[in-house]
């Protein structure tokens, strides 16, 4: 196996940061959106389809309008591209120019909308005409918290959303979770198994985390969505998927 061109884990990755992966010819799609092939490769058809359990009106309605914020530029938002043309949906895709500039353009039913969102949610809801019933932000949380504020997010997506219009914010990665996981017996052989380390893996408990996304803080993004007239439940991944062990999905309803 050749070595990596890049070390994934050792990048602050932010959306500027995207915006060069984006641009570098010797990355994979999968490595320009911030994971190594391994996370990903042979995972995605689980992936989508987990998708789709929590936002189901998207393969069961026709004509409906969806928002992808950060699709990236890998096999997620390809497949969601497919799906909607099939479904006959508006579809805009919000995330830098240089990652829409690597997706298909599909007429009449994908608009792409340039910018960091939440800050361009007025040309994201323009570009859709109307509001949204479906919106996915998937593998991206975590770096919106570095660019923008949370609760701006949450805001700017509550107020996007129709009547029983659903947003799934997923793959977020719970800093708490995975201090859980890595506390157990099982956690610990993941670990062993992951690294090849024959230590065990240090447990700190009460120590701040600057910049994770924690308990704490899903628990006030889901008050924050109650607060502006939404249902939110925090849920697992499908036990299949790469990282369901310390990422938990976040779902919105407007009732």
């Amino acid at each position: 196996m050749s070595e990596p061109v890049l070390d994934l884990a050792s990048l602050e990755l932010d959306y500027e940061g995207f915006r060069r992966l984006a641009l570098d010819a010797r990355l994979s799609a999968h490595e320009k959106i911030g994971f190594p092939p391994a996370y990903r490769e042979g995972f995605e058809a689980a992936i989508f389809a987990d998708i789709l359990a929590k936002l189901p009106r998207l393969a069961a309605e026709r004509g409906l309008r969806v928002v992808d914020v950060g699709p990236g530029c890998a096999g997620l938002p390809r497949r969601l591209i497919e799906l909607c043309q099939a479904r006959g949906h508006t579809l805009v895709l919000a995330d830098s120019p240089e990652m829409l500039a690597l997706l298909p353009d599909a007429a009449h039913v994908t608009r792409k909308c340039a910018g960091l969102f939440p800050k361009n949610a007025g040309e994201v809801g323009a570009a859709l005409g109307g509001p949204a019933d479906a919106i996915l932000c998937y593998s991206v949380l975590h770096y919106i918290y570095v660019d923008s504020n949370l609760f701006d997010f949450i805001d700017a997506t509550v107020a996007m959303l129709a009547p029983q219009g659903r947003a799934l914010i997923g793959d977020i990665p719970n800093h708490s979770k995975r201090r859980r996981f890595f506390a157990t017996e099982r956690g610990q052989a993941f670990h062993r198994a992951f690294t090849g380390a024959a230590e065990a893996y240090e447990i700190a408990y009460d120590t701040p985390a600057p910049g994770k996304i924690d308990d704490a803080v899903l628990t006030g993004l889901i008050q924050r969505a109650q607060a502006a007239g939404c249902d939110a439940y925090l849920l697992p991944q499908d036990a299949a998927l790469p990282m369901a062990n310390r990422r938990d999905d976040l779902l919105l309803i407007r009732p």
